[in-house]
């Protein structure tokens, strides 16, 4: 809080009155000198000193008659000795603060010492200056600086990791996920593969490069395929329809055998249209028969 002092100037009174005036301590006869009225009593300006002056709390000395005394809530100090803690500037005609361990401080140094301080710097942040504020914390704008890469953050978007403050790009950098693809972080959005992230953007065909993100695909030898492409240049050719051989909807079950590849469903007796899946069966030539149909060639 501000305060302007309160002066007590001295009005010193000089007795030319006939009858008897003596001072109410040394009875001298004050005819024809100063005194100083105090609390009703006359007294000479030698017992004022030595006996009612009141002491400066500065210099502990006694605020003598012919001295201005200033007085702040029952203290009193010379006019001289009333100045700043800090700084030592007077402060006789300044505005001051009087903090509550008796110190009597300019505005400037009041601010420096009961503002708050900067979490960077430690330093006070004076009123006025720019200033950030983050949960109930305060920071010179210059001091609030990302972790990771020392720049101040300023009017950027910034993130947190306990007490310590990043910046978007240095965030993402060092604490997201990165994608399995390219390698750089997945800001927003993403999806996940054999529990490996991705950017949905980087999670494509390999041949057509269309987005597979919410679409229906399959994976060979590390590489990802929509449907189409993959049996177009993929998928192994079905021996007997000769159809891709997908593993999609109907017959995803495969039968293989000295090279050649079936659908389920298509692994029948070139005879009789036996299915032939799980039970003996006679390779001849390019067809499969049943043990019977084998033995009527």
């Amino acid at each position: 809080m501000s305060f302007r002092h309160t002066g007590t100037p001295r009005s010193y009174l000089s007795s030319t009155m006939t009858e008897r005036f003596d001072c109410f301590y040394c009875r001298d006869n004050l005819h024809g000198k100063k005194y100083v009225q105090k609390d009703e009593k006359h007294v000479c300006t030698k017992c004022f000193d030595k006996i009612c002056a009141n002491t400066c709390v500065e210099c502990r000395r006694p605020i003598g008659a012919d001295a201005k005394e200033l007085t702040h809530k029952n203290r009193y100090w010379h006019e001289d000795c009333f100045r700043c803690a800090k700084c030592y500037a007077p402060l006789a005609s300044e505005a001051f603060n009087a903090r509550d361990d008796g110190k009597i401080m300019c505005g400037k140094c009041g601010s420096r010492e009961d503002g708050n301080r900067c979490q960077g710097c430690y330093k006070v942040v004076l009123p006025g200056s720019q200033n950030v504020e983050y949960k109930k914390k305060v920071w010179h704008e210059d001091c609030f600086k990302c972790f990771e890469c020392k720049l101040p953050i300023r009017a950027q978007s910034f993130l947190n990791k306990g007490d310590d403050i990043y910046c978007a790009p240095c965030h993402d950098k060092k604490f997201s996920k990165k994608c399995f693809h390219c390698k750089q972080p997945i800001t927003t959005g993403g999806i996940s593969y054999q529990d490996q992230p991705w950017h949905s953007e980087c999670f494509v065909c390999r041949t057509c490069r269309k987005t597979l993100a919410g679409a229906r695909f399959t994976a060979h030898e590390n590489d990802i395929f929509c449907v189409d492409c993959y049996k177009t240049d993929v998928a192994k050719k079905c021996h007997g329809c000769k159809n891709p051989i997908t593993g999609f909807g109907h017959g995803t079950n495969v039968v293989n055998y000295e090279g050649y590849s079936w659908h389920e469903y298509c692994f029948n007796c070139k005879k009789c249209c036996l299915s032939m899946a799980n039970k003996r069966f006679v390779l001849n030539g390019e067809h499969i028969y049943c043990a019977d149909c084998a033995k009527k060639l």
